[in-house]
Parts: structure tokens; C-alpha cells; sequence
């Protein structure tokens, strides 16, 4: 089982020598890292002047990354406690899994449930300055580096 804290912190150190090799702006004082750990709260607001690369961790595995941009909120803050709520959601995904059905715990009623009471989710905010890119960027590199279940 590997531990998710230390996923991140590798990860994001590693990060910031890529993103130094793609001479992309900004230093290891421009990323801030915040860790909700089960249960955790849905966060009511992306930080002004902030973009973010977000997860949700359990069970040993990353379930899912995503990235929102500074005008994203809804992104950020509700929608992947939803299913209906937009395309590609943690929610939609849990349903779409036959393998959840194993987890006594999971309601397919109500996912948003299970999601705040057995994740812990990171956030990983980056000043809004330095642009889409260098988010997507970081985006991708979490992708290939922790190979979350729901990420093609």
C-alpha cells in the first residue's frame, strides 16, 4: 500500500526539476500543497488568483487527477461529488465500476457520500500567473507518475 502523502511530495519535487527543464515559470515557492484527509470536506472555493491539479486516494491507489483552471470553481469545489453534475466526475466514474459493488460501504445513491467519508484528496494550487500550461503540465505528469484508476 503505498502512502499518499509521499506520492505527492515525491512527485511534486520531481515536478519542479520538469518544469525546470521545460523552463517553465515559477519555483517550488509557487506550488502550495493541501491534504484532506479522510473524512474530508468539499472545499467551498478555489483560492483567488490560484489554478489547481486536485486528487482523490484510497485503498492504495489514485482514483483520480484533474486540473482547474482559475475560473473553474465548480470544477474544483462540487463537481466530482456529483455524477450529473458535468463530463468525466469521480462520481460517474464509481458508478460506472462494477468493482465498487465490493465496497460495503459505497451507496450508488449517493456517492457523494463515500467520496467525502473514504478519500483523502490533495490539492496542489499553483499562482494563476504562470498559465494553463505549466498546469497542464503538472496535470499530465501526475497522470503518468501515479496512474490513477479512472485516468485514460
Amino acid at each position: 500500500m503505498t502512502d499518499w502523502k509521499a506520492d505527492i511530495e515525491e512527485a511534486t519535487g520531481d515536478f519542479i526539476t520538469v518544469a525546470r527543464l521545460a523552463r517553465a515559470p515559477g519555483g517550488p515557492e509557487d506550488i502550495h500543497v493541501e491534504y484532506l484527509a479522510a473524512p474530508h470536506t468539499p472545499l467551498r472555493h478555489l483560492p483567488t488568483g490560484k489554478m489547481a491539479v486536485y486528487g482523490f486516494w484510497h485503498g492504495g491507489e489514485w482514483l483520480k487527477i484533474g486540473m482547474a483552471g482559475p475560473h473553474s470553481n465548480a470544477r474544483y469545489t462540487s463537481q466530482h461529488y456529483n455524477p450529473n453534475s458535468a463530463g468525466s466526475t469521480l462520481a460517474s466514474s464509481l458508478l460506472n465500476d462494477p468493482r465498487m459493488s465490493n465496497w460495503p460501504s459505497f451507496r450508488p445513491s449517493a456517492p457523494r457520500d463515500w467520496i467525502k467519508s473514504a478519500t483523502n484528496r490533495v490539492n496542489i494550487l499553483l499562482d494563476s500567473k504562470h498559465g494553463p500550461l505549466l498546469l497542464a503540465l503538472l496535470e499530465a505528469f501526475l497522470h503518468l507518475r501515479l496512474r490513477p484508476r479512472y485516468e485514460k
